[in-house]
């Protein structure tokens, strides 16, 4: 019978680098304006200010084409775009935003950004009852269902 042969393969490793020290302050993107262009947001303010009346998304897109402020480069639904753009804005900027929604896909100019949000509805106050729906007396704690 022939015997296998085994081999061992030697790997040399190659001594590690030292690793070059990271930089104390990490450097900040500066935000890049492009000369002459605007965004799709900076046009929507723009187009709102001029109109001054509440406008949809489309709206605002076809006013924007037709003054020359900006032009879709070539997206399906670019009124989706903005809509959400703006929702976005509303969202995390909140009074500081430049868009106001005034009703439902109708959106404004806030103004000076100093337009109060509209005040949150109160929530129902629900009743906290530690019976069933159906009436049976239920258990006060999960610990009374694993009982023995």
């Amino acid at each position: 019978m022939s015997t296998k042969k085994t081999t061992t393969k030697k790997t040399t490793k190659a001594p590690r680098k030292a690793a070059a020290p990271k930089a104390d302050a990490p450097k900040a993107k500066a935000p890049r304006k492009r000369e002459g262009k605007m965004s799709a947001l900076d046009a929507a303010a723009k187009v709102l200010a001029e109109v001054g009346e509440p406008l949809t998304a489309k709206g605002m897109i076809e006013a924007m084409a037709t003054k020359g402020y900006w032009t879709s480069p070539g997206g399906k639904t670019p009124h989706a775009t903005l809509y959400a753009a703006i929702i976005r804005e509303i969202a995390t900027k909140g009074a500081e935003a430049r868009f106001q929604k005034t009703d439902r896909g109708l959106f404004t100019t806030n103004g000076d950004g100093t337009a109060a949000k509209a005040p949150a509805k109160p929530k129902a106050a629900r009743k906290k009852t530690s019976k069933p729906a159906d009436g049976t007396p239920g258990p006060k704690a999960v610990s009374d269902l694993f009982k023995v």
